[in-house]
């Protein structure tokens, strides 16, 4: 058998706002969301599924989502389109930037719940 991901549960202020960032960012339709969860469906049948959780403090999480060069263009002009600041670097100091690292190019920024968001457009390995 081969192990493939498919989904996880990211906490979210509003999971409806959340939902629809990620939907925006990533140019993708409106999917099926069941009970305290609003889906984001990712290539593969891979599910982001947001949630509030009845907590007072989210702790921030970090999620990477490797994209094509094209997705990665539209998204990356979203964000400064938007004033969503971004840095080139995980320590969040290089603000404003995209990297090369590992043969492509990244970004870091957070999404509206505070979580650390990476895009890069090749993988590591």
């Amino acid at each position: 058998m081969t192990v493939t991901f498919n989904h996880t549960i990211i906490v979210s202020k509003d999971r409806n706002e959340s939902a629809l960032f990620f939907r925006e960012l990533f140019d993708l339709p409106e999917t099926l969301s069941w009970g305290p969860f609003t889906n984001v469906r990712l290539d593969e049948g891979v599910l982001l599924q947001f949630a509030e959780p009845p907590v007072e403090e989210i702790q921030m999480q970090h999620y990477a989502f490797l994209l094509d060069d094209d997705l990665f263009d539209r998204a990356y002009a979203r964000l400064k389109d938007r004033g969503i600041e971004h840095w080139a670097d995980p320590q969040m100091k290089l603000s404003g930037q995209t990297n090369t690292e590992h043969g492509g190019r990244g970004v870091y920024f957070k999404d509206p719940s505070g979580h650390a968001i990476e895009l890069i457009t090749r993988p590591y390995f």
